[in-house]
């Protein structure tokens, strides 16, 4: 059972709107739990990514609020069953002496890119699902995490099976 609901907003890339689309969350007393905005596949586009918890937001209204907006173009709202969710972590870790080396057996297993060393410290960096980003921190704590920075989730509809397999056929 999802705990969240994720906004894909399709906007046009102008000055404030990504103030405005937050804004309108705030006003209705919504707690956003994540947000991502970069430009789109289209020139003058950029695509916001929002999650919500499920319990806090019943998105109906504020969906009707968003489309008031001039610049919104589209909004989709994507069930985390069948969307690709994606998030990048960068953390500074404790790690001196034989601690080093644990951290960097963690960032194997992780699949997880080593970015600097310094004498008693890594930087790490690690891009997947959410989940898994969680998992690596939470044992990441038991070193000393010195500094930690999460981009926010963004994420598309997966593609049905007929959609992937005639994408593979025709390339």
């Amino acid at each position: 059972m999802p705990t969240h609901h994720i906004l894909s907003v399709l906007v046009q890339n102008r000055p404030g709107v990504l103030a405005r689309v937050a804004s309108l969350f705030a006003r209705r007393g919504y707690n956003i739990y994540s947000l991502a905005v970069a430009p789109a596949e289209d020139e003058g586009r950029s695509r916001i990514t929002i999650v919500v918890d499920v319990e806090s937001a019943p998105l109906e209204q504020i969906t009707k609020q968003l489309f008031k907006l001039v610049e919104v173009i589209k909004i989709s709202e994507l069930d985390p069953r069948r969307a690709v969710e994606r998030e990048l972590l960068l953390a500074t870790v404790r790690a001196d002496g034989t601690g080093r080396g644990q951290v960097v057996e963690l960032a194997t297993i992780f699949e997880a890119k080593i970015l600097a060393v310094g004498v008693e410290a890594l930087t790490v960096s690690l891009e997947g699902h959410p989940d898994k980003l969680d998992d690596f921190e939470e044992l990441l704590q038991s070193y000393g995490i010195v500094e930690l920075q999460r981009t926010g989730r963004v994420a598309l509809p997966k593609l049905d099976r007929q959609a992937r397999l005639r994408a593979v056929k025709g390339s």
